[in-house]
């Protein structure tokens, strides 16, 4: 009993921290969207590298991949750690440096201001949003449950579930509140530090006690040789590219990702932390999923519906470690939903509410009614997303994968549209469409439903994957050719304006 008092009380130590420092960004941030939304974009490189990181950091980041590692084997790395890292390397660059100087330009604060604007459609800026708040959900979702899971996990079961995901649910949205960006950025980057720090330490402390790295890897050749084999089972070429691909292309399209594109200070201060950004996932993603191969190797017994990181810890160091270690990661779940939840505000208020209500937009840039909106819709989405949680199956590794596939069918049409002046309304709005379309139908088997429902029959389904490729590899592809062939097919309409886009390295100065 005195151990679990212990680590609840780390845990609350950890929780009141972070809320004082979002007290104190409040009473910093000026009453307009601008400033509670975008810091009014101020971000230098170590703040913009970490509060990245750490929105990142997630229950699919520090459980969900070692729960993977310990029954599949280490190669998630190469999917997350490097590749991964990479590629977002290069789309942050490609896109994120585009709509950087875009929205500079224009003073946009969502992707769907963004595009609405470009393409002089206010159902296209609707969409987006819709789209990215469907997709939300289920990540959100993933956060609570994963802090639901190492509560309980933590005091061995003396907290339930529902206790543990509800409590930080109340606190996420109370942060939210009265944070504002620039508080979450502060915490992002105290998280992401502490986070990045406490893993290696977790590292040495327990291959210090196994005996250390060679015996450990030993133990994992002898109980599973498999895991030290590159390819085959889970981990087949395409399955791993495909993973890599949609993730990557998926995080330039989640929300509280998307909006850190338009946060920093200047054109140094992106190139600075892309080049950094590879370096940083791979000195997390190791030491995180090699725990939970040793895990597997070292006899480390997970319960059910637990996670192998609290387990390895808890049978190779001392209660309190234990403790801390999960504080910082239940810490990079807040950080990861904090985020959320201030971004689907973002899309909530800026591309629904104002649009329905015929707000004009430069009538409540000091937030006013906005901010009522916005709270409102915090709690409503957080609590959905709880209430779903206690129910919701799959691992937490599904259900990341499938968000981020979700959200990775906006970004080949993103792309175009950023790049190519001849994209059209109908163009993009097909290519969205479409693609969202097609992996809705691939991913939750709507097809069969629909005609068991309807008709009585099953009717055809689209395959589980193509030659090894998943659907959300299939469905990019599809929204990519139908915004590029339906662009060519048709003209542009009333309303468009391709210099919306027009931009040149020298407005970054």
């Amino acid at each position: 009993m005195s151990d679990t008092v212990l680590q609840l009380g780390i845990v609350t130590a950890y929780l009141l921290v972070a809320l004082g420092v979002g007290v104190f960004a409040y009473r910093l941030t000026d009453r307009t969207a601008e400033d509670y939304y975008l810091a009014s974009r101020t971000f230098g490189t170590f703040v913009l590298l970490f509060t990245t990181f750490a929105t990142l950091l997630s229950a699919f980041t520090f459980f969900g991949g070692p729960n993977l590692a310990y029954s599949a084997g280490p190669e998630w790395i190469l999917v997350m750690g490097l590749m991964d890292g990479i590629l977002f390397a290069v789309l942050w660059y490609v896109l994120g440096y585009k709509q950087w100087l875009v929205g500079r330009k224009n003073g946009y604060v969502t992707l769907g201001e963004m595009l609405g604007d470009r393409f002089g459609s206010t159902w296209l800026r609707g969409g987006v949003a819709a789209v990215s708040i469907f997709w939300l959900f289920p990540y959100v979702m993933l956060q609570q449950k994963g802090a639901g899971q190492a509560i309980v996990g933590l005091t061995d079961g003396a907290v339930p579930f529902w206790v543990g995901a509800g409590g930080i649910t109340l606190f996420m949205i109370l942060y939210v509140a009265i944070a504002g960006m620039r508080g979450v950025a502060w915490t992002d980057t105290i998280q992401g530090v502490f986070m990045l720090g406490i893993v290696w330490v977790a590292v040495g402390w327990v291959l210090s006690a196994a005996g250390g790295a060679t015996a450990a890897t030993d133990a994992v050749a002898t109980s599973n040789p498999e895991f030290l084999r590159l390819g085959g089972g889970l981990y087949s070429p395409q399955w791993m590219l495909s993973t890599a691909i949609s993730i990557a292309f998926g995080v330039t399209m989640f929300p509280q990702i998307n909006q850190r594109f338009f946060v920093a200070r200047s054109k140094r201060v992106l190139k600075r932390t892309l080049a950094l950004w590879p370096v940083l996932v791979v000195l997390l993603f190791v030491p995180a999923f090699m725990l939970g191969t040793w895990a597997a190797g070292l006899g480390v017994e997970v319960p059910a519906d637990g996670n192998v990181v609290p387990a390895v810890l808890e049978a190779y160091t001392a209660p309190w470690f234990t403790a801390v270690v999960v504080a910082g990661a239940m810490a990079a779940m807040m950080s990861s939903s904090d985020s959320m939840l201030l971004s689907g505000a973002s899309y909530l208020t800026r591309d629904l509410y104002r649009p329905l209500t015929g707000q004009a937009e430069a009538v409540d840039d000091a937030l006013g009614g906005e901010a009522t909106v916005a709270r409102i819709g915090v709690v409503i989405f957080a609590s959905l997303s709880f209430v779903a949680s206690l129910y919701a199956p799959g691992t937490l590794v599904q259900i990341g994968d499938t968000a981020f596939s979700g959200f990775a069918q906006l970004a080949l049409p993103v792309l175009v549209a950023l790049y190519w002046d001849e994209t059209t309304k109908w163009g993009i709005s097909t290519g969205i469409a479409g693609s969202q379309l097609f992996y809705v139908v691939s991913t939750f088997d709507v097809l069969r439903r629909l005609s068991d429902l309807l008709l009585g029959r099953p009717a055809v389904v689209l395959p589980a994957d193509y030659a090894g490729w998943t659907p959300a590899i299939a469905g990019m592809l599809l929204g990519l050719v139908l915004t590029v062939a339906v662009s060519m097919w048709t003209t542009k309409s009333v309303g468009e304006d391709t210099s919306v886009y027009t931009v040149s390295g020298a407005e970054a100065d």
